[in-house]
This record gives C-alpha cells, sequence and structure tokens, in this order.
C-alpha cells in the first residue's frame, strides 16, 4: 500500500493529477484515518502551523521548500486547501495522501472552504468538473471534508482552529460533542469555529461575513484562561505579512497563501513550534513564475473578478 501512496505522492508533487478511481482509493483510505481522529486533535511538539493555501499549489511547494518535508516535518494544516486557486484538486489530494502515508506527521483541520456549498461558488467543483468531465472527483473529496477535524490542540498548550471562538462554546470539552460529519452548518458551534474572526471589540459581534462572530480580546483571554491554554492559532484571514499577533499575543493569524489570488501581493508565513513550544516564523514569497505550471485554459475564473 506505501508503495502505490508513494507513486501518488509522487505524481501529485509534480502536479499530475491522479486517475478518477485512484481518486476514489485516496479519499476512501483517507476517511478510514480521519474516522478515528477527535474533534480536537491532539498533536505533539514539534510540529508546524499551517494557514490557508487555497489551491496555490507551487506556493505549498515553496512552502516545504522553507519548512521541509513531510515526513521530515511535522504539519498542521488549518483549512482552505481548495478555491480561488488554479490547482485544487492537485494541492488537496497532495496533502491527503501525505496525510494517509504519514498519519502521525500530517494533520488536517477544516476550514470553512471545506464545504460542498463553498466550493460550488469558489473554483473546487468548477476544476474538479474541467479536469474529470464529472463531479465524482469532487464529490469524493467533498465526502472526505466531512470527517476532518475542528480543531487541534498542541502538547495540550496551543489551541488550533481555522476561524475562532463561538459563543456556544465556553470549554474545549464542548468541542469534542459535536457531530462534525456533516455539511458545515450555517449557524451553531461548528459553523463559528470555522467562520468566526478576531477583532477589536468588546464580546461578541456581529460578523460582516454572515456567518460566525467578531470576538474581542475579553473572550479570547476568558477562553484561554478557562481551558489553560497559552494561546490561539488561527488562520481563515489575509494577513499581508503572513502573521499576525492580537490581543497580548494569546492570538495569532497565519497565513500560508503567498501573493494570495495571484494578484494580492502579500507574503506567507509558518509557524514552527519546537518541543519546548518555542516559536519560529518562516516567511515566504510566492513562487517564481517558471517554476509554475501553466492554468488551465480560463485564464481569470469569475470569482477572481
Amino acid at each position: 500500500m506505501s508503495h502505490e501512496l508513494d507513486g501518488w505522492i509522487a505524481a501529485l508533487r509534480k502536479c499530475e493529477p491522479l486517475e478518477e478511481d485512484d481518486v476514489k482509493r485516496l479519499c476512501q483510505m483517507a476517511i478510514e484515518i480521519l474516522v478515528e481522529e477527535s474533534n480536537v486533535q491532539t498533536i505533539d511538539s514539534p510540529v508546524t502551523i499551517c494557514g490557508d493555501i487555497h489551491g496555490q499549489f507551487y506556493d505549498l511547494l515553496e512552502l516545504f521548500k522553507v519548512g521541509g518535508d513531510c515526513p521530515d516535518t511535522n504539519y498542521l494544516f488549518m483549512g482552505d486547501f481548495v478555491d480561488r486557486g488554479f490547482y485544487s484538486v492537485e494541492t488537496f489530494l497532495l496533502l491527503l495522501a501525505l496525510k494517509v502515508r504519514y498519519p502521525d506527521r500530517m494533520y488536517l483541520i477544516r476550514g470553512n472552504h471545506e464545504c460542498r456549498q463553498i466550493t460550488q461558488v469558489y473554483g473546487f467543483y468548477d476544476e474538479c468538473l474541467r479536469k474529470y468531465g464529472s463531479v465524482n472527483v469532487w464529490r469524493y473529496c467533498t465526502d472526505v471534508f466531512d470527517y476532518l477535524s475542528l480543531s487541534a490542540l498542541i502538547d495540550n498548550k496551543i489551541f488550533c482552529v481555522h476561524g475562532g471562538l463561538s459563543p456556544s462554546i465556553t470549554t474545549i470539552d464542548q468541542i469534542r460533542t459535536i457531530d462534525r460529519k456533516q455539511e458545515v452548518p450555517h449557524e451553531g458551534a461548528m459553523c463559528d469555529l470555522l467562520w468566526s474572526d478576531p477583532e477589536d471589540v468588546s464580546g461578541w459581534g456581529l460578523s460582516p461575513r454572515g456567518a460566525g462572530y467578531l470576538f474581542g480580546d475579553d473572550v479570547c483571554t476568558s477562553f484561554t484562561q478557562t481551558n489553560s491554554v497559552d494561546m490561539i492559532a488561527r488562520a481563515h484571514q489575509l494577513v499581508m505579512e503572513g502573521y499576525k499577533w492580537m490581543f497580548n499575543k494569546r492570538l495569532v493569524t497565519v497565513w500560508s497563501a503567498p501573493n494570495y489570488c495571484y494578484r494580492c501581493g502579500n507574503v506567507a508565513a509558518i509557524l514552527e513550534l519546537d518541543e519546548n513550544l518555542a516559536h519560529d516564523f518562516k516567511v515566504f514569497e510566492a513562487a517564481p513564475q517558471e517554476a509554475r505550471g501553466v492554468p488551465a485554459k480560463r485564464a481569470t475564473p469569475d470569482y477572481f473578478l
């Protein structure tokens, strides 16, 4: 099995899509592993934390150049693997194949784009249709999305989630009781974890995203104290410098898609934690043009505009 997986990984690293039958097998293998993981996946340091990738495959290769290859480096990717970029299929399948091959070295948690409804609007669905001529691959992948963990806890000290906190969640134990094997709901705790954002507000605020909440320093402090964690790490928001501290360094946003949407001009970052949880941010730029493949014929999809 590992021989077959190594073949898939080698092909995907060259940005070659897998055969539809292989995608189906890979997704089934992934579900068998993910179903055993908790809503709050426990991870031991050292580990490197990554934010949104959004189908920017050649920039994911840059990330591995900067952070080291899996399994030499342990990774946690905090969701939003797909949509907007040109290579969501290859990006997600490479990360998934690495997860299946090295289940204790690669951790993937769910972002708000790991969702059937969102991917039908922001590119992943169209990309699967274009590359495979049917929606089967999209179906296999979106079935996997339902099994992804909602959060992670590193050494019981750093809480990692794609979006942020929820007014319905006081303790991390409450997250463990959510039934995650479903499409992302429009409201409630699971939705909030994937959609919320930190903001300079007091308490809870309405999110301009139309889902989740804005939460302030007081909410963050209360959550970290109640759960005896030092810090919250999350992704979900474009940060021009690649990472951004908030709330007296009790929360950090990590963004790992450089030159987002191929035009935002931002740098990206990953957060390396050693075995003592000392942190080191590695900042990197988009892959040089000559390192990139040629995207499919339709140059700029409508959802960039």
